[in-house]
């Protein structure tokens, strides 16, 4: 009967199992059917032979206040940081035994446990399902992800522009033409009799001749003298925005080195499908 242990553990006794570039979930965020977020991963169980991840340990905390449940690692897809358990309903959880930290578990007793759990009473018709072999293996389905660039435009003041007016004073010369009247006095001595006498009444008469003459008057008018319409026209323009992006790439462990029981490397031209099923206690 093979043993599952927690990977942090193996990570310590036996780490030339698992090697260097191992996948370790823990910490991840976990989401069920419909992408509802469940919990996060607390880790995962491995079986202690192989090192190979059986089953990874869920936090429910999103549906049950406290609650770590074993969910068979082939249920899993892996985004990220995030594993979805595309099939996993709150209602399965809810059937699924706890997790105790301090139990030994088996794959063969916990395979059955796991049937009886995915068909319980509790579980909606609709909801039970049953388990194949495959959904103990480790997640197979790794998406790769990179970043890609979307760009979109804004609009904003990117200038104001006030148009006023303002009262400008000049001093204007105008030439104008004026007439004016001046006295011409013209004497003409004349030697001829009259009846009037020196000191008659009208001796003193005066006579009066009233000269015009023009004055300029100065009135102003208002002109329209230029008219401004105030417009915008649109320009284009070529900006290059440089902006750092990841992606993933995929890493590949082509080693397919083949260990025994106590972790010994068994290294044989001759080595079979059965000695490898015998060696890893299968």
């Amino acid at each position: 009967m093979s043993q599952l242990i927690r990977l942090k553990d193996i990570q310590d006794t036996h780490r030339e199992l698992i090697g260097d570039d191992y996948y370790d979930p823990t910490g991840n965020t976990a989401y069920g059917v419909n992408e509802d977020k469940v919990g996060k991963i607390e880790g995962a169980l491995v079986e202690e032979t192989t090192g190979r991840i059986r089953y990874l340990i869920v936090d429910a905390g999103g549906w049950f206040s406290s609650k770590e449940v074993l969910v068979p690692a082939g249920l899993a897809r892996i985004v990220g940081d995030d594993v979805f358990f595309d099939s996993l309903t709150r209602s399965q959880v809810e059937a699924m035994e706890v997790y105790e930290r301090d139990y030994q578990y088996s794959y063969k007793e916990q395979y059955k446990k796991d049937r009886t759990a995915s068909v319980a009473n509790t579980v909606p018709n609709e909801e039970r399902m049953e388990i194949s072999n495959s959904a103990y293996e480790a997640p197979s389905a790794l998406e790769l992800l990179e970043e890609r660039l979307t760009v979109n435009k804004d609009r904003i003041v990117a200038g104001l522009v006030k148009v006023g007016k303002h009262v400008v004073t000049e001093d204007r010369n105008i030439d104008v033409e004026l007439e004016e009247e001046r006295a011409n006095i013209q004497r003409t001595n004349v030697d001829r009799p009259t009846d009037r006498r020196i000191g008659d009444a009208d001796g003193n008469r005066t006579v009066e001749v009233e000269l015009e003459a023009e004055r300029a008057r100065v009135s102003k008018e208002t002109y329209v003298t230029e008219e401004v319409n105030v417009g915008k026209t649109t320009e284009r323009h070529t900006e290059t925005i440089v902006e750092t992006i990841q992606r993933e790439e995929l890493d590949i462990d082509r080693d397919g080195n083949v260990v025994d029981r106590e972790g010994n490397l068994i290294d044989r031209d001759d080595i079979t499908a059965d000695d490898v099923r015998h060696a890893r206690g299968m």
